[in-house]
C-alpha cells in the first residue's frame, strides 16, 4: 500500500523515473571500473560528550571501515566508499541494555580544502536507505567533499540497520488488488484487512524492534554517530522527511547542532490528517502546474485524470504480463513522476498511453515508485516507511472519521483527494504499536542558524511547511531561503542562486538573511 504522505521513495525512484523519462535507465553509481581509491589521513578519534549517559562501549566505540559490498545501488569493492557498523542501544531509556547495529557509509573528504569534519545525509521517507542513496547522488556533493566526508546511513528499522519486513514479494504483488479508494462495503474490508495484516505481519517478523523505531531515536542514534565520527557539532543535510529528523535532533540537541540544512521541508505543526491534507493539495498544485505547461486547462485537465481513474476502477488495463494497470497503481504511476520536472514528458506519455488502452507505462512508473524490480522483487523502504510513521503518530482516524472527511479531501484535489482521505486511517489500521506525539517538537532556540529551504513547487512537502518549520525551530535559529522553482526539494535542481547560498553556508558558515529568494 503505497503511501505519499512524507513519502521519499524519490531519492531512489527519482532517479529511476529519470530514466524514463529520458528513455534509458540503469543505476547511476559506478562500478569497479570507477573506482577511486579512499583517501588517506589521520582518523577522525571519537568525542565523547563528557553529559551523555551512554556506556562507554557505544560513545568511545571505534568503527571498523572497510569495503561495500557489491549489490544493488551499494558501491563495489575498491571504490572510494567504505562502509561500518556502529552499535546503539536498542532502547535508549535503558542505554546499559541490548543494542543493535546501525550501517554507515562514507566517502572521506577530498582535502581540497581545510576539513570541516562530517556532514551526515538523510534523504528522507522515512525508510529510505542513506547507504544506498548517498553513492547515488554524491555526484552533486563534490565541492561540499573538498571540506567533508560525506556520511549516510540507514536508520533504525531500514534496510541494513535491523530493517523491517513485514511480507513477502508475492504477499506485495497480490495486495496490488486491493482498492485504495474502497466504493463498496466488500471492498472496504478487504481494504482494512489488509491494513491490518500488513501491521501483524510487521509484529511477527520485527517483535520488539517495532517499538524502537522512532524518529526521536533515530535522532538520538545520530548523536552517538556525531560521538563516534569525532565532530564535536553535527552538520547535516535532511531531505524530506529527513528535515523532520534535523528538526528532531535540534529540538534534543540544540548545543550540538552545528550547520544544518533542511530542504523540501515537512511541516512540523501538522498532524497526520493534516499532512494527508497538504500532500493532496501540494500534488494537485504540482499537476496543475503540469497540465499549464503542456497547455491544458488545469481543472478540465484534472478531470480527464479523474475519468481515468474511475475506468480503471471499474475495469483495470493490460500491464506487463499478467499484471494489470489498477487505478490504484495508475494514481502512484502519476504521483512519482509530480516529484521532478524532469518526468514530466513521462506523465505525458504514460496518460497518452493509457487513454488508448495500454497500461504498461504507467505500470512500470508505479513500479519504480514501489521499487519492484523486473524479477517481482520488492524493497522493504515502504515497510520501514509505514513502522517508522505509525511508531511517531499518534493519531489513529477511524474509518468512519476516514469516510466523513472525504468530501473535505476532494474539494482540496479532484484526482488525490479520495486517496489521501482513505490512507488516514488505513495507513496504521489495527497497529500493534501506539504513537509518540500528534506533531513533531523542532523547538531550538538555543541552535546556531539552520538553514530551511522551500521550493514553492513542491509536491510531496508543499511550500508552507517551509516557513512553519522555520518559524517553530526559533526567531534567529529557522533561516528561510525560497526557491520559484517545480519538484521536491530545491538543492541540486538547477538553481545556483540556491546551491551556492546552500555551499556557502555550510562551507564557510554564512547563514543568508531571512527570507532570501532565489527565481
Amino acid at each position: 500500500m503505497p503511501r505519499f504522505v512524507r513519502s521519499a521513495a524519490l531519492a531512489a525512484a527519482g532517479v529511476l523515473v529519470a530514466g524514463l523519462a529520458v528513455g534509458c535507465g540503469g543505476s547511476s553509481d559506478g562500478g569497479e571500473g570507477d573506482a577511486k581509491p579512499a583517501p588517506t589521513g589521520p582518523e577522525q578519534e571519537p568525542r565523547p560528550d563528557p553529559s551523555s549517559t551512554l556506556p562507554a562501549s557505544i560513545n568511545t566505540q571505534k568503527l571498523d571501515w572497510g569495503g561495500c559490498k557489491a549489490s544493488g545501488q551499494d558501491p563495489a569493492p575498491g571504490s572510494e566508499w567504505q562502509c561500518a557498523a556502529m552499535k546503539v542501544p536498542l532502547d535508549h531509556a535503558k542505554p546499559d541494555g541490548e543494542t543493535i547495529d546501525i550501517a554507515l557509509i562514507r566517502a572521506r573528504s577530498t582535502g581540497k580544502g581545510e576539513r570541516i569534519g562530517s556532514l551526515l545525509f538523510n534523504f528522507g521517507g522515512p525508510g529510505g536507505s542513506g547507504v544506498s542513496m548517498l553513492p547515488s547522488f554524491a555526484d552533486g556533493y563534490e565541492k561540499l567533499r573538498e571540506r567533508y566526508d560525506l556520511v549516510s546511513f540507514d536508520p533504525r528499522g531500514v534496510a541494513g540497520s535491523a530493517g523491517v519486513r513485514c511480507r513477502g514479494d508475492k504477499e506485495t504483488q497480490a495486495a496490488e488488488s486491493v482498492d485504495l479508494t474502497p466504493d463498496t462495503p466488500a471492498e472496504e474490508a478487504a481494504y482494512f484487512k489488509d491494513a491490518a495484516d500488513f501491521g501483524a505481519g510487521c509484529e511477527r517478523n520485527s517483535g520488539k524492534l517495532l517499538g524502537h523505531v522512532s524518529t526521536v531515536e533515530a535522532a538520538r542514534d545520530m548523536d552517538v554517530m556525531r560521538q563516534v565520527l569525532g565532530d564535536e557539532k553535527l552538520h547535516y543535510m535532511g531531505i524530506s522527511y529527513g528535515t523532520e529528523l534535523g528538526g528532531t535532533y535540534a529540538h534534543l540537541f540544540p548545543k550540538k547542532a552545528g550547520r544544518l540544512t533542511l530542504d523540501a521541508v515537512v511541516d512540523p505543526s501538522a498532524d497526520s490528517v493534516g499532512h494527508a491534507k497538504n500532500q493532496a493539495r501540494g500534488f494537485q498544485r504540482a499537476l496543475e502546474n503540469y497540465l499549464k505547461s503542456s497547455g491544458q486547462d488545469p481543472k478540465a485537465g484534472s478531470q480527464k485524470i479523474v475519468r481515468l481513474l474511475k475506468r480503471l476502477d471499474a475495469k483495470p488495463l493490460p500491464g506487463s504480463g499478467v499484471r494489470k494497470l489498477t487505478q490504484s497503481l495508475a494514481l502512484t504511476g502519476i504521483t512519482v513522476t509530480l516529484y521532478s520536472q524532469q518526468s514530466w514528458p513521462a506523465l505525458t506519455r504514460g496518460l497518452e498511453q493509457a487513454e488508448k488502452g495500454e497500461g504498461s507505462a504507467l505500470l512500470q512508473l508505479a513500479d519504480a515508485y514501489n521499487e519492484r524490480d523486473p524479477s517481482g522483487r520488492y524493497s522493504t523502504q515502504s515497510h520501514s516507511q509505514r513502522s517508522i510513521s505509525c511508531r511517531d503518530d499518534k493519531e489513529r482516524t477511524t474509518p468512519a472519521e476516514a469516510k466523513g472527511q472525504l468530501a473535505d479531501f476532494r474539494e482540496i484535489s479532484p484526482v488525490f483527494g479520495e486517496f489521501m482521505g482513505w490512507d488516514t486511517a488505513g495507513w496504521c489500521h489495527s497497529w500493534p504499536v501506539a504513537g509518540l506525539h500528534d506533531s513533531p517538537e523542532v523547538s531550538a532556540p538555543d541552535a546556531d542558524p539552520i538553514l530551511v529551504v522551500g521550493n514553492t513547487g513542491d509536491p510531496a512537502t508543499p511550500y508552507e511547511g517551509a516557513r512553519k518549520m522555520a518559524d517553530e525551530l526559533g526567531k534567529g535559529t529557522g533561516v528561510m531561503l525560497t526557491w520559484k522553482g517545480e519538484g521536491h526539494g530545491a538543492y541540486g535542481s538547477g538553481s545556483d542562486c540556491v546551491d551556492d547560498t546552500v555551499d556557502d553556508y555550510l562551507l564557510n558558515g554564512k547563514a543568508p538573511q531571512d527570507g532570501k529568494v532565489c527565481s
